[in-house]
């Protein structure tokens, strides 16, 4: 399992965001993570400052996500609906984009994998694959968005 530094990932974000900015050709993640980052406009002041990037800190009490979690979030969710792991999120995710738009959907599914993460970090237990699927299943079946 691929496992990077935060420093790792923050680069990866700038470095294939100025690729994209330099018209230059994106490979693998990067296609997805540009994808990604295009419908975040409000990143991108930040992508463009690496150094910057790499400096700065984001906690709970300043109120605002981590902009590169949210990024890594997202491009999970991408990878785990495009190989449906763990077995069922394709079709919840499918189920979910039948009542909301895609990024809303992303963002309801991010919802669920963050709950999910938290629960098992908390608990010192492996992710419960099978409660995060539950719960994206759950979010599609609400009432409209």
């Amino acid at each position: 399992m691929f496992n990077p530094s935060r420093e790792q990932v923050r680069r990866f974000f700038c470095d294939a965001w100025k690729k994209h900015l330099d018209r230059l050709p994106l490979v693998g993640a990067e296609v997805t993570a540009v994808d990604i980052v295009l419908r975040h406009p409000e990143y991108h002041d930040l992508l463009i400052d690496p150094e910057g990037a790499l400096a700065k800190e984001w906690t709970p009490e300043d109120g605002q996500m981590n902009p590169f979690l949210h990024l890594s979030l997202h491009l999970a969710i991408a990878e785990q609906v495009s190989i449906d792991q763990p077995p069922g999120i394709r079709a919840a995710f499918e189920a979910l984009r039948a009542r909301l738009d895609p990024h809303s959907a992303e963002h309801a599914i991010l919802e669920c994998l963050g709950e999910t993460i938290w629960r098992a970090q908390r608990e010192g237990k492996p992710m419960d694959a099978l409660a995060y699927v539950d719960s994206v299943r759950r979010a599609a079946s609400r009432g409209p968005g």
